[in-house]
């Protein structure tokens, strides 16, 4: 393997220089960078990651906790499009990608346990459950940690402005003339509370009080329970014109169980999502849904994260919202178009 001794050899020049050549610090003229970079290049030199981790005390390694609760991994297509945007800004400063778990070959450890294993300069935490002990020893371990989608006291965190995108999301369907609105969200977590509680907040600020029957409890990106959920919606004496979903993947079993009763979709009964992921503009008909900022997520994920270890003595606790867009789709009918 070619060294920077090497390479200090064959320009005539310290080592030092070469260092800091490569590094491309202000110090070293621009012809002596110029020259020093091409005789590396002819010489096959790759720097040393390891060898740059001893000199920095960084290994420029972010780590991802990302599981699910639907163990779906990175064919969730709303994660894996926040974790795509983090991992490309990630790096464009320079930063590798390691995926943190409880099993390594025959070795169990713990998430802070193996984030210390691999040496990463920090951890985004995504789509986990955030009350899990090792979790909590994460968040409260040495290491800097940004979450997405969930909030802790004392860790940034990236959060879609999920109050907001229910809200506008109802008042949609509501100004579609739907007054008889039933909603299937996920399990419990803060995202499921905040969009729980604007779905009530919006409704009754539009006078409709929601029948408890028209409120299930699902499990997000599970079309199976879904599909249950939604029949006995369907069942029901009073049923209602539209059906909420907890996300667009999640969506599929609903329209699996009103196609099999033979209603039509929007025409017998109307339905909307949640994500915006890319199969839901491709349904026929076209999903509406709450379009979630995947690429900002990722983007300001990746850009927290770099800014808490590049500069630890500056940490602000921040929680940063990111909006979404109603996409309008046509599964929602106008009621008001049929009663004129």
């Amino acid at each position: 393997m070619v060294s920077l001794k090497d390479i200090s050899t064959r320009c005539g020049v310290s080592v030092a220089t070469v260092s800091k050549a490569l590094n491309n610090h202000k110090d070293i003229a621009e012809a002596t960078k110029e020259n020093i970079r091409r005789v590396a290049k002819e010489m096959d030199y790759f720097p040393n990651s390891s060898a740059r981790a001893l000199k920095t005390n960084r290994t420029y390694n972010l780590g991802v906790l990302f599981v699910d609760e639907a163990q779906s991994g990175l064919t969730h297509e709303y994660f894996a499009n926040v974790l795509d945007s983090f991992k490309q800004e990630a790096e464009r400063n320079g930063y590798d990608i390691t995926f943190i778990s409880k099993h390594t070959g025959s070795m169990n450890m713990s998430y802070y346990e193996h984030s210390k294993y691999r040496g990463v300069d920090g951890v985004v935490i995504a789509c986990i459950r955030f009350n899990d002990p090792q979790v909590v020893e994460l968040i409260n371990g040495e290491l800097p940690v940004v979450t997405i989608d969930h909030v802790f006291d004392n860790r940034t965190a990236i959060i879609s402005d999920n109050v907001k995108g229910i809200k506008e999301l109802i008042t949609y369907v509501y100004e579609m003339g739907h007054r008889k609105i039933a909603y299937i969200h996920g399990a419990n977590s803060s995202v499921t509370q905040n969009r729980v509680g604007s779905f009530y907040k919006t409704l009754g600020e539009f006078g409709i009080t929601v029948p408890d029957e028209y409120v299930k409890s699902g499990i997000y990106h599970d079309p199976d329970t879904t599909a249950i959920l939604t029949r006995e919606l369907l069942e029901l004496k009073d049923r209602p014109t539209c059906i909420l979903f907890s996300d667009d993947f999640s969506c599929l079993g609903g329209i699996n169980a009103i196609k099999e009763q033979g209603l039509r979709i929007p025409e017998d009964i109307s339905i909307a999502g949640y994500d915006g992921i890319t199969l839901s503009q491709v349904l026929v008909p076209k999903l509406t849904t709450l379009q979630q900022d995947t690429k900002t997520m990722g983007r300001s994920a990746a850009e927290k994260l770099i800014a808490l270890i590049d500069n630890p003595k500056a940490t602000i606790i921040e929680r940063v919202v990111i909006p979404g867009v109603v996409l309008p789709g046509q599964s929602v009918y106008n009621l008001k178009g049929r009663n004129k």
